[in-house]
């Protein structure tokens, strides 16, 4: 009891709180001296033996309040400090384990797997069975062989194998944090956007709905590229460039993992993996790159569906607030990964992170919040457009009520991101301020439309979808127009002229056939 008595009277904190209270002062105890004095009441309480005096009690506890004092008895026993509570965990970010996992028995069909393989080794080829043998998806395979060191030897042993798998099962216990142990940097429990390269190169080199681009192998670092960038345009929801277990988990990419085994068309997969969306978007951005070194300027990005951005809004897309590779940035240059957030930011403005892009883009002065300022700032150019096409358009003053009561933000006169993300119109709001071309098609469309959209939502293709069907047909039929061209150009070129005259009618035939 001498003990805990010199504790508490050494401790300065709670001296300087009893001299004040001696002096007549209110005070509340912090939390921490309540529970050092909760403490004491109890080691107190334990022997139960006659109360002294207030005069006989220890100085340091004379001055308290009765409320705050258990009675005091004679000891000669030792004083037992309390025990906490126990509470249990409840924080596992490499997800909770599993009670009934049985790993000897996982790492034993392992081993039988392995034991089919010559001097049990296994090679990228082996790998799938491997996979399975796992419990993994396929296209795991790459990361479970890099991971257990097969990218520098070209094998796996069944040892290495046995060993790096074991530690991961104990570590990782879901799907997301094995994913990211196996493809991380060492030390690292995030994934960058280069440690997704060997996946998706194993993809582009063995899924049946890639095969044609065998033939085209400048076309993988693209498409690569392409996914990658949708990936984290969709998963990384932190915008840190650096995706963690817990965002995998909160998206559906690795579902759509799954499905790549059993999909064999990936055009089907159009979140991350379809070609033709990417052959979208790569063509968009060779039609602005005129000089194809994968950087475009602002005057190329200006020429983006025929100048219908603002030039303001340009200048804010190159200010950096929304590109990741700070070199391009200073160079005033946008790299090809960073158009494919502008192009997919562009035609569905109806996600979140599409709202996070325009709504970054917008805040000039970073706050946090849309002023009036700033959205006259935009409109002024708008309304430049407008009239050269001779439309009068409608004062700022009219267009800010309209735009107030399309979002009803929370507090009057500032936007937030949270007030358009609440908003189902969000893509209207975006459109007054710095799309010419989609603001006048909202402006004459059908306002029950709108509500129509609105009740459909989540229940049809996405704006994305929607833009990157209706393109591909386009440059689909584009690319056989010009084929009938230069049929036409080599038979003219090589075919007698008598006979050259009939085989050019025969093939302006057809393709006027095929055209309308």
């Amino acid at each position: 009891m001498r003990m805990k008595e010199l504790s508490l009277r050494q401790d300065p904190d709670l001296r300087k709180e009893l001299a004040l209270l001696a002096r007549g002062c209110d005070f509340v105890l912090p939390s921490r001296f309540k529970k050092r004095l909760r403490a004491f009441q109890q080691g107190q309480a334990g022997v139960c033996m006659s109360a002294p005096s207030t005069a006989q009690a220890p100085l340091c506890l004379a001055a308290f309040p009765s409320s705050f004092r258990a009675p005091l008895h004679h000891c000669t026993c030792p004083v037992t400090t309390a025990l906490s509570e126990s509470i249990p965990k409840f924080y596992f970010p490499q997800g909770r384990p599993q009670a009934n996992l049985n790993i000897d028995s996982l790492i034993s069909k392992i081993e039988k797997i392995f034991s089919q393989f010559p001097n049990e080794r296994a090679t990228i080829e082996d790998m799938g069975h491997v996979a399975k043998a796992c419990e993994c998806p396929l296209y795991w395979k790459v990361p479970l062989f890099n991971a257990a060191g097969g990218d520098r030897t070209g094998f796996v042993s069944v040892h290495k194998f046995v060993a790096m798998w074991r530690k991961t099962l104990q570590t990782c216990h879901n799907d997301a944090s094995k994913f990211v142990h196996l493809l991380a940097k060492p030390g690292c429990n995030y994934l960058e956007q280069d440690d997704f390269i060997p996946f998706l190169q194993d993809v582009v080199n063995s899924h049946a709905g890639l095969a044609f681009l065998k033939e085209a192998p400048d076309f993988h670092s693209r498409y690569i590229t392409t996914v990658i960038q949708r990936i984290f345009y969709n998963v990384n929801r932190s915008w840190t460039g650096k995706i963690t277990s817990y965002e995998l988990r909160k998206s559906n990419f690795l579902q759509n993992v799954m499905l790549l085994e059993q999909e064999e068309d990936v055009n089907q997969l159009t979140e991350f993996f379809s070609y033709e969306h990417f052959y979208v978007i790569y063509c968009k951005f060779w039609e602005l790159d005129t000089d194809h070194d994968l950087y475009i300027d602002q005057k190329d990005l200006a020429r983006h569906n025929d100048q219908a951005i603002s030039h303001k809004m340009i200048e804010r897309i190159f200010s950096g607030t929304v590109t990741r590779d700070r070199r391009v940035y200073k160079e005033g240059r946008l790299s090809y990964a960073d158009f494919v957030w502008f192009l997919i930011s562009e035609e569905d403005k109806k996600t979140d992170t599409s709202i996070e892009y325009w709504f970054r883009c917008m805040d000039l002065d970073g706050d946090g919040v849309l002023s009036m300022y700033e959205l006259e700032y935009f409109y002024e150019e708008q309304c430049q457009k407008l009239e050269t096409m001779a439309i009068e358009p409608l004062p700022f003053e009219d267009c800010l009520c309209q735009m107030l009561d399309l979002v009803k933000p929370e507090v009057e006169g500032k936007i937030t991101l949270r007030d358009l993300k609440r908003c189902k119109l969000s893509h209207i709001f975006f459109d007054t301020f710095f799309n010419i071309e989609k603001y006048l098609d909202h402006e004459q469309k059908d306002p029950f439309s709108v509500i129509r959209e609105l009740e459909a939502d989540g229940q049809e293709a996405s704006d994305w979808e929607k833009y990157a069907a209706e393109e591909y047909d386009i440059l689909v039929a584009e690319e056989a127009a010009n084929d009938q061209c230069n049929d036409i150009l080599r038979i003219m070129s090589t075919a007698e002229p008598c006979e050259s005259e009939s085989m050019i009618d025969e093939a302006v035939d057809r393709y006027v056939v095929w055209r309308f």
